[in-house]
Formats: structure tokens, C-alpha cells, sequence
């Protein structure tokens, strides 16, 4: 299993997580069942959003036989249980309650990372960070019962917005090839719907997410990814976007390729799901590979877009290129360059300037972009 640093908070979390909405609906066996598979793969890192109380309850005893230093818990503020149902909330005594009857039933006595939960509109922004559930967040975070703040959210200005506050260490977003290429001041619930695909050319990630997931790694707020198989429409080649399926590993890789993502929370309902995804750590870059499926889409336009894929390598000279280009993007966004992204350039084994323009790269690149001049930026952004 892979391990990365959760942006600014220093934790480290496996690259894969597992997400609470496949724990619905199966019974105390099950979940352990899955719990302990997920562990036993090197899975540390778990996001329970789910008010369900017999959901808490059941992981909740399933992790009590590990240390409390070997997952990570990302719970969620403002998720109730009503009437049998799920409900977010923003009422004060709602929030107050449900968290503690998270804990409680999760056996905790801390959370990793404490979730805002499902903040969509720039109103509900507005009222949670002027109001007193931000308030409580803090106090949480003060007394160390939260050691870090996030906020989950399927829009791109929300996520904005909370990177400003410069309260929020993590965010939980939507992220997969499919939701990436659509404008991102759409209405979010049209994500789910399929006729929001249909009869859309694909040019690219769109400017507005490619900034987000550049502005966060820039800033050290981690993303943690939700939706990562958009709810399984890229499994179907009828369904996908793209006229062709994915593979679970594809997607994966798709979603860590992006800039400050440092984990995938993976719905799973069985063992069979969480191997599905777990085999992201022996795939073969063959495997991972997504480049073909977008590249080759009926109504697809990525011509000159880098997408990470790595499909550049191999350099005669060594040097990551996707990196590389990676390092390029994040910096162009801002008016100096930040110096994280300077130090992590630095760091690599081979630097832009060891280009001898051979272009075997752009030969292989499936989207036709110009690595040649993008080495040639480099270097002048950088120095060598």
C-alpha cells in the first residue's frame, strides 16, 4: 500500500480509504468482515459520514480490537439520524448530539479529521462559518477532540471558499474523469444524473477544477476523493462518457494523478469490492493506464491537455515528465512561485534543463501535448 502526507496535517493515510456508504444495510459480521480485509490490505484510512447508529455502532467495535494509532478516522459534523433516515443538519443541538453519539458509539475519543458535512451553496458557506457550528468546530479542535478540520463538497466555489477561511485542512471532493470535464458552475446535482453526459464534447478538465486541485496542493489542503467511480457510470460502456468502461484501477489512478489528492474513499459492499480496489497497489502501469479510454472517446477533445498519465516515459535522460509538468502547472497558477512547489522540483533526481528535446516523449504522449516547450517553461520558471 501507498501512503501519502495529508496536506498540511502530517498525517500519513493509504492512498486507498474506505468510504461508509457501502456499510449500509449489512449487519455486524459483514462489516467486520470488511473492516478487517480492508486493514489486513494496508487500508488505514476510513471516512464515516453515516449517522446510521447500528453503522457506528458496528464499525465502532470492529476497530476496537486495534491500536488507535493504526487508522485514520475522517467523521462527519452535522450528519443525523431521523426518524430512521439520514438528515444533514445545521441546527446547534443537532450537531452537538450526533457527534457525540459518533464518538461514542465509534469508541473514539478523538477524531483525525472532523468533517463539515455536505456543504454545497455559497449560503449554508456562509451560515456555518459566521454561526456556531463553526464555533464548536474550533472548540473541538481546541480541546484535540478534532485534530483537524475539513469540509466535504461537490462544488468547485464552496471548495474555493474554504481554502480561504484557511480553517480547512481537507477537503472531500468529487473527483473522476467524467465530473472533471464538466463546467464547474453547473448545478452539482446534475453530477448524478446520466443525460448530463450525453451529447457533450470532452476538452479537458475544466480551467476552474484544474485550479482548484492546483490551488489546494499549493496551499497544503489535502482533497480526499469521494465519488471516484461516479457512482459506477464509468464501469458501463452504455453508461460512461466515454463509450468505453474503466476498470476500478483506472479510475484509481485517474483520481491520484490529480494534484493534492491524497486518497480515495472507495465505497465497498463486499471483500470482493475492497480487493477490486486494493489491487491498485500491484497494477502493472499497463493496467493503470486511463490515457486510452479518454483519448479515444467518441465526442473527446484533450488535444495539448497533460493529464499526469505518464505515458511520456520512458526519458532517455530520466527526468518525470508528468512530474515535471505537474510541478509547471501548479506554479503557473500563482504570480510567484510558491515555494513548495519549488522545493518539491528541487528535490527531483533529473530537472528540465537535462531535455535534449529528443521528442520520444511527445511520440508516445497520447494527447499531443508540446513537452518539448513545457520542458522549456520549466526551465524558466525554475531556474534549471
Amino acid at each position: 500500500m501507498e501512503y501519502r502526507v495529508l496536506g498540511r496535517t502530517g498525517i500519513k493515510v493509504s492512498t486507498i480509504g474506505l468510504g461508509g456508504g457501502g456499510l449500509e444495510n449489512i449487519d455486524a459480521v459483514a462489516c467486520e468482515a470488511i473492516i478487517d480485509c480492508s486493514l489486513d490490505e494496508g487500508v488505514n484510512f476510513l471516512d464515516i459520514y453515516n449517522s446510521n447508529p447500528e453503522v457506528r455502532s458496528n464499525v465502532g467495535k470492529a476497530l476496537s480490537k486495534y491500536p488507535r494509532d493504526s487508522f485514520v478516522i475522517q467523521g462527519h459534523l452535522c450528519s443525523v439520524w431521523d426518524n430512521g433516515q439520514y438528515r444533514r443538519t445545521r441546527d446547534y443541538n443537532e450537531v452537538v448530539g450526533a457527534f457525540e453519539d459518533f464518538l461514542r458509539r465509534m469508541q473514539l475519543d478523538y477524531v483525525d479529521i472532523g468533517m463539515l458535512h455536505y456543504v454545497d451553496d455559497q449560503k449554508d458557506f456562509d451560515n456555518i462559518f459566521t454561526g456556531e457550528i463553526i464555533t464548536y468546530a474550533k472548540e473541538l479542535k481546541a480541546k484535540g477532540i478534532i485534530k483537524s478540520l475539513g469540509i466535504s463538497t461537490h462544488n468547485p466555489d464552496i471548495a474555493f471558499s474554504a481554502v480561504e477561511t484557511g480553517l480547512i485542512d481537507v477537503i472531500l471532493f468529487s473527483i473522476n474523469a467524467a465530473y472533471d470535464m464538466l463546467p464547474a458552475n453547473e448545478d452539482v446535482n446534475i453530477l448524478f444524473e446520466e443525460s448530463t453526459f450525453k451529447d457533450r464534447i470532452y476538452e479537458g478538465i475544466d480551467p476552474k477544477r484544474n485550479r482548484l486541485y492546483q490551488t489546494c496542493s499549493n496551499a497544503g489542503v489535502a482533497l480526499t476523493v469521494m465519488k471516484g467511480y461516479a457512482a459506477g457510470v464509468l464501469f458501463s460502456d452504455q453508461a460512461s462518457p466515454f463509450a468505453k468502461a474503466l476498470t476500478p484501477v483506472q479510475c484509481l489512478h485517474y483520481c491520484l494523478t490529480r494534484p493534492a489528492v491524497a486518497s480515495v474513499m472507495v465505497g465497498v459492499a463486499n471483500l470482493q469490492e475492497i480487493l477490486a480496489a486494493t489491487a491498485y497497489n500491484t497494477a502493472s502501469n499497463k493496467e493503470k493506464d486511463y490515457s486510452e479510454v479518454l483519448v479515444s472517446a467518441p465526442r473527446s477533445n484533450l488535444h495539448g491537455h497533460c493529464m499526469y498519465c505518464g505515458h511520456c516515459a520512458p526519458c532517455p535522460e530520466k527526468i518525470d515528465i508528468a512530474l515535471v509538468n505537474k510541478y509547471l502547472d501548479l506554479a503557473l497558477i500563482q504570480v510567484d512561485v510558491p515555494e513548495t512547489v519549488k522545493n518539491h522540483y528541487a528535490v527531483l533526481d533529473h530537472h528540465a534543463h537535462e531535455c535534449i528535446a529528443c521528442g520520444s516523449c511527445m511520440k508516445n504522449c497520447p494527447f499531443a501535448v508540446n513537452v518539448i516547450d513545457k520542458m522549456k517553461q520549466a526551465v524558466k520558471l525554475f531556474g534549471h
